[in-house]
Parts: C-alpha cells; structure tokens; sequence
C-alpha cells in the first residue's frame, strides 16, 4: 500500500481519505492508525477532524503589508511602462512621491507573475574615451530621439502628446566629459534643422568662454549627412571657422554614441512618461524640458565612466581653471521651428548655403 507522505505528494485530499480510511478500519484507534501509516497523532486527528484540503496559511492580520489599492498601482505601473524594480521604485517616487523599498516591489512583482524583460546587449572591453585626460567640451555626441516611436512609452501618453500637438523630435548633444547636455525640439526631422542645432550650440559654448577643438560625433541620419562624403566636407568646411569638427560613426557602430543614446532612456523615464501627459500646448512641454534639462546638468548625479556620481554641475566645477562662466548650463530649450522663424536672415542664407555648397555673406 502507498504511504501516507507518497499519496499526499500526489494530493493532499485523497492522503486524509486514507488516514481516514485506515482510521475505521482500526476501530476508530488514533494511536495505531498514526503507526501504521509513520505519522504523527496530531496528524490523524487532523485528518479526521478537519477538511480534506488543506488550510491557507495566510496570517490572519499583516500589518507590514502593502496596501492592496497601492500593491495594484505597483503591478499597474509594471505592466503599463515595463520597468523593474530598480527603475519603478525611481519612477513611483518621481511621479506620485510614494516611496517603496526595492525589495518590497520585487516581492509584488514576483507575487503576481510579472516577469522581467531580457535585453540583449552587446559587451565591449574599450572605452569610449580617454576619460582620465578628457576635458570638458572637447568630444560631444549628438544624437536624435524620435518621440512617437510607439515602443518607449506607455500608449495613453503618446496619444495625449498627439491630441495637444506636442513636438515630435528631441535633439540632444552632450558633453562626453561632464555630460552637460544641450537639448532642443521640432516637428520635423531634416539637415537644415540639423545644421542649425549644431551652429546654436556651438556659438553659445563660444559666447561662454569654451575655447579649443570641439569634435562632435554623430550617426548618418537624415538630418545630417546621411553618409554623403561630399555634404560632410561642406559641412566641415564652414564648421571649421568654428573651430569644430564632425565625426561621423561607421554604419551599424551606434555603440559609439552611447552616452547620448543611454540619455534618451532617460527622458522616456524621468521625463516624457511623467510630464508629457500633464502638458496641454507646446509652451508648457518646452517650459518642462527646461527645468529637466537644468535637473539634469544641476542636480542629477551620473555613474558614468569618469562621473563617480557627480552631476555635470560638479564634474564642471573642478575644471573651474578652465572657464569664467557657469551659465553655459542654462542652455535654452528652443522649438528650432521657432528659431528659424525669428531669424529669417540667417535662414536665408543657410539655405543658400546647404543648397548650393558656397557661403555668400549679406
């Protein structure tokens, strides 16, 4: 006959049938039906007196445990961006300043089956750059963010920004040594917005005393060179009064621009899946960007290679040697549709320029 630990291995309910069993047939005799099947007397009278199936274990009271309105947020929130717990602790206390312990949300998480995304990534033994000599504004990276990609944010927010008319790409250049960041916005992608973003940097740094070389690496997008051996020299050719270079990355690197492309999942956290919702018209999106961008560069410490938690404020500040002015940070978050229009002189004769390939002064 199978055992009593065996059968209830099997099922729980039909090992009491059988305690139940043996327990008759032995004249109603605790003792001998506990010998017979090597188990205790507190388990036969279990058996007999109680239900066949077992009784939950939960604790009548748990005063520790998460409310379940906020437990319900929590999976709601997970399922809704696709965040972990690491990253949703952060976005729980920057979006409805509710604070949770790490390991409180992976108990949640694990509790109600929300699995985690896995990624791959590629591995790579080499900086990027020789941080331990780099100074600050020598090697930028520029990059674009398509923000109606459709797979960053949750649903409900790009439908919002799509209903207020809310700008439709992000146009970031950082500073690989400090990771100072210059951002602006537009409704459409193209060279002359490109072209234009980089020069109102680049004359910006210039008005705050930033002297030497400037290299700024970038993609082979559309809005830039888009591979064109001929666009990139004309492009360098006026830069070069600037003191600035170009540096394009070979096809499929993206790699190389992973500072700027790593702070693009940073405003989709941070940024755009708090804030873009709670913005009605183009003047409001812009005002929160700019106080994201000076959070950024002021008070949010990176981990960066080189950072060691500083914020760009403070990796700036110990090159103080270098610079007269602090105010380079503030940089204005500016619609470059916006500033085209207020300058219709210099949009004139940018367009000559990228059209014709000549400079021709007015």
């Amino acid at each position: 006959m199978i055992g009593y630990h065996e059968m209830r291995k099997l099922s729980p309910e039909k090992a009491r049938e059988l305690v139940r069993i043996v327990f008759e047939k032995n004249n109603h005799n605790i003792s001998k039906t506990a010998k017979i099947l090597g188990i205790s007397r507190k388990t036969v009278r279990r058996a007999i007196n109680g239900p066949l199936s077992d009784i939950s274990r939960k604790p009548k009271s748990s005063p520790n445990k998460t409310p379940p309105n906020f437990e319900d947020l929590i999976v709601k929130e997970a399922k809704r961006t696709g965040f972990r717990y690491r990253r949703l602790k952060s976005f729980l206390e920057r979006k409805y300043s509710l604070s949770f312990s790490e390991n409180t949300i992976k108990a949640i998480l694990r509790r109600n089956g929300i699995s985690k995304e896995k990624r791959k990534r590629k591995k790579s033994g080499r900086h990027l750059y020789d941080y331990e000599v780099l100074t600050p504004f020598r090697e930028l990276q520029l990059d674009t963010k398509h923000i109606y990609d459709k797979t960053s944010l949750p649903p409900h927010v790009y439908e919002h920004m799509k209903k207020h008319n809310l700008p439709k790409y992000e146009w970031n250049i950082i500073d690989c040594c400090t990771r100072a960041r210059f951002t602006a916005y537009s409704y459409e992608l193209n060279s002359t917005f490109g072209f234009s973003f980089i020069v109102f940097v680049i004359l910006w740094l210039r008005a705050h005393n930033v002297r030497g070389r400037i290299r700024i690496r970038l993609d082979n997008g559309g809005e830039f060179c888009m591979g064109s051996e001929r666009k990139l020299r004309e492009w360098n050719d006026y830069l070069e009064m600037l003191g600035v270079e170009l540096d394009p990355i070979p096809k499929g690197a993206k790699h190389l621009l992973g500072i700027v492309e790593n702070s693009h999942r940073q405003d989709d956290e941070y940024f755009l899946g708090i804030h873009a919702e709670r913005c009605r018209n183009k003047e409001e999106f812009l005002r929160k960007a700019e106080r994201w961008q000076d959070t950024w560069n002021f008070f949010r410490p990176s981990f960066g290679i080189g950072m060691n938690g500083k914020t760009p404020f403070e990796k700036l500040s110990s090159f103080r040697v270098l610079f007269h002015s602090f105010h380079v940070l503030t940089f204005p978050v500016i619609l470059l549709e916006e500033l085209l229009r207020a300058a219709g002189l210099f949009t004139k004769i940018l367009s000559d320029f990228l059209k014709s390939g000549t400079f021709v002064p007015t």
